[in-house]
């Protein structure tokens, strides 16, 4: 029996209202973009926003995320690319870097997630 990895999905709240986020499960679903080199079964334990502008609640969904068993927390693609708003996180990298530095050891961190 193939061992599951557990990922948790962290969206921009600004996107909620224009995306379901098919995409980001149909590449995990698919172990493709950034999902690609993880072994096993992957399995969805959480997909939340950021906690909205300027990202100060990221860390706490990060948090949330690891409680429920993340091994591997993805930022999804709506908030480097700036879809489908055509507007990317201009926190972006703050907020990379904050859950790198605090719970990187912790989990394993995707920067985007398609």
């Amino acid at each position: 029996m193939e061992k599951s990895c557990k990922i948790g999905i962290i969206r921009c709240s600004q996107t909620e209202d224009y995306c379901p986020g098919t995409a980001d499960f149909m590449f995990l679903k698919k172990k493709g973009g950034a999902f690609e080199h993880l072994e096993g079964d992957l399995e969805l334990v959480g997909f939340t926003n950021c906690g909205g502008c300027p990202g100060k609640r990221v860390l706490l969904k990060a948090q949330l995320l690891i409680n429920r068993g993340a091994e591997v927390i993805a930022f999804a693609s709506c908030i480097k690319k700036g879809t489908p708003l055509g507007y990317p996180c201009p926190f972006y990298e703050k907020m990379i870097s904050l859950v790198r530095e605090r719970l990187g050891d912790k989990v394993e961190i995707l920067e985007y997630t398609h």
